[in-house]
């Protein structure tokens, strides 16, 4: 097998907000990609609004730094080394993307934090990178961290590596696992741009001033690309992007043989068939940019154009000798939502250009699932509804908000969990959960996962006042429960799961205990209405919002709906009244984000996204029919029962 040296390929990976993403920008900078004179943003590679806004990575990304250091030459490649960094998300949610960074790369950074250490999502990560047979360096970052507990986390990280590397192996994985002992450590500071071999105290920045250390454990831990000299062509489609003059791009990872521009290949197509194309176009990364090239080889991760319709996981092959490669595998979809056309009173009444047909939506859903390897769709009943399912409630919240930025008007049905018959029984996913909360909330938190037919599996305090309990829960038990747990513990606590495979049906959750109040008729919300009604419940609306039949306008302090009237006007008299003005009276109203509304819907209830609005409704709008639906489904529990 030859090598191709001045290549690195490596991904970053890492539970979220462990600085991933602000590690790659050190590495950007140090690298000097960007000049003097140029403003650098923070966390630069999250490009996306949704990403910036939320904090998290959502996208997988790659770019190039060119590493000219002493070390290059000492590796016979005085000119520099490309080392090619995949920035992966850290939620289980967008499990799809790690897969799709990982299957790209010959190795992987684990980032832990040196005060949280390991997490739900490093375990998630770690396997999939160990399922792979990728090495690994451990790279402990925000060592500065006032609550640093750096000897703990490397302890427990090597744990969790050698203890996964076991369950990996058994599961038929040749894994190597004497070289996993000689584990490679780095102590970083990403945010200060510093990392080292040594060990600083906690709460220390490392003892230099670059992340010198960090480059020469890639280059000398991760393994340059191999190939087969004179093999045919093997190109893995690994991403899809999309350029304003070229059209439709590949981002394509090549394992042997060599691209040339204006050449014919052929495309493997997922169901095998061969498609022949010219290509026109190949792009290499430099930094942030892509720049035309003329040919790439083994171990180049490049951009390609030529196909209108390429898709991730398909290969692009010798015509005359073509050997696909294996498509990329992904985790089955855990959790469902009810994607359907809007179908309430106000749709189309809030602006103009607003897309509502079910033939648009469908072509949205369509399009999804080019570049997102992770979601299915599939039809429902009804034929402006289609049921979406994917890894977690919040990667469909996200499509489901993409959507809504980009002008469509739908509704989301609250999120389901996909079930399975195993041996004859209903089986349903099964999430493990870490929560880290102050001690005096410790009881409260057991509660709400009992509740939810959580079982504690461990529980352990570190010393600084905080708890860390491990629970195994239904999937649908923490479907909201992030808005309670938040609620619970005054806005400390702090949550992430990662799937724990699937178990037989735990039986009936209650995971809301107060009811909806349920406009009974269409108009606008009198401020008279609401200050008669604000001692039933928190309202969603303020005075003068338009409200139809249907609509849930606010939360009752009580369970069970309430039907109110709240565009109610005060009746004119000829009396003078010194209180005239009730306005100044009422309680703001509670405002949701589209994730909070899904997580607080009813099985009876859906969510009316629109680009302006995001309002709670019933599914069945007219009351009448509400209630008759309503006692079939009571009866039809009775009987069951």
């Amino acid at each position: 097998m030859a090598v191709r040296g001045d290549i690195r390929n490596v991904a970053i990976v890492a539970h979220v907000d462990h600085g991933k993403t602000t590690l790659v920008n050190a590495m950007l900078q140090q690298s000097h990609v960007f000049s003097e004179r140029e403003e650098v943003p923070d966390r630069v590679m999250d490009s996306n609004d949704l990403e910036r806004e939320k904090g998290i990575t959502i996208l997988a990304k790659n770019t190039a730094v060119k590493y000219t250091g002493p070390l290059a030459a000492e590796l016979g490649e005085p000119d520099g080394i490309t080392i090619n960094v995949v920035d992966t998300p850290g939620h289980a949610d967008f499990g799809g993307e790690v897969e799709r960074g990982i299957s790209m790369v010959d190795g992987v950074v684990l980032l832990v934090d040196a005060s949280e250490g390991p997490l739900p999502q490093t375990r998630f990560v770690l396997r999939k990178a160990l399922e792979s047979k990728l090495p690994v360096i451990l790279c402990v970052n925000k060592v500065d961290r006032p609550d640093a507990r750096i000897s703990e986390v490397v302890s427990e990280s090597t744990d969790l590596l050698l203890g996964l590397a076991q369950d990996v192996s058994e599961e038929g994985v040749d894994l190597d696992l004497d070289s996993l002992l000689d584990l490679p450590v780095i102590y970083c500071a990403a945010k200060a741009g510093k990392a080292s071999v040594n060990q600083p105290a906690d709460g220390g920045l490392p003892d230099n001033d670059d992340l010198e250390p960090l480059f020469d454990a890639i280059l000398k831990n991760i393994p340059a690309p191999v190939y087969e000299e004179g093999a045919a062509l093997q190109a893995h489609v690994t991403n899809i992007d999309a350029s304003d003059y070229l059209g439709r791009l590949g981002l394509v990872r090549i394992y042997n043989g060599t691209l040339k521009k204006g050449t014919q290949y052929g495309l493997s197509r997922v169901d095998g068939s061969v498609e022949h194309f010219k290509l026109t176009e190949i792009l290499r990364t430099q930094g942030l940019d892509r720049v035309p090239a003329e040919e790439a080889g083994p171990g180049d991760i490049v951009a390609v154009a030529g196909v209108e319709d390429i898709m991730i996981g398909e290969t692009i092959v010798d015509p005359d000798d073509p050997k696909p490669l294996p498509l990329i595998h992904v985790d089955p979809p855990a959790i469902s939502m009810t994607f359907g056309t809007n179908d309430s009173p106000l749709v189309g009444t809030e602006g103009k250009d607003h897309k509502l047909t079910a033939r648009m939506l469908k072509d949205r859903l369509d399009h999804e699932l080019i570049g997102n390897v992770s979601i299915k769709v599939m039809p429902t009943e009804r034929p402006d509804a289609w049921e979406v399912q994917g890894r977690g409630e919040l990667a469909l919240a996200i499509l489901a908000e993409q959507m809504r930025r980009e002008g469509y008007e739908l509704t989301v049905g609250r999120p389901q969990v996909v079930t399975q018959m195993i041996d004859g029984k209903l089986n349903e996913p099964m999430e493990s959960d870490t929560i880290d909360v102050p001690e005096e909330y410790m009881g409260a938190v057991t509660q709400l996962m009992a509740d939810r037919k959580g079982r504690m599996d461990s529980m352990s305090n570190h010393g600084s006042g905080w708890v860390r309990m491990q629970f195994t829960v239904p999937s649908r038990g923490l479907i909201g429960f992030r808005t309670a747990l938040l609620s619970a513990t005054r806005g400390t606590g702090i949550s992430s799961s990662i799937s724990a495979g699937y178990a037989p049906w735990a039986g009936e959750i209650s995971t809301r205990q107060n009811g909806s109040m349920v406009a009974d008729r269409a108009g606008k919300a009198s401020p008279y209405a609401m200050q008669k009604l604000q001692a039933r419940g928190n309202f969603f609306v303020k005075p003068q919002d338009p409200v139809y039949e249907g609509q849930v306008v606010g939360v009752t302090n009580k369970p069970g709906d309430l039907d109110i009237n709240v565009t109610l006007e005060k009746h004119m008299t000829n009396m003078r009244s010194a209180t005239a003005d009730v306005l100044e009276t009422l309680t703001p109203p509670i405002q949701m984000s589209l994730e909070e509304s899904l997580d607080f819907a009813n099985e009876d209830e859906c969510v009316e996204v629109t680009p302006e609005s995001i309002r709670v409704r019933k599914i069945i709008l007219d009351r009448d029919a509400w209630y008759k639906w309503n006692a079939r489904q009571r009866r039809a529990n009775q009987k069951s029962q």
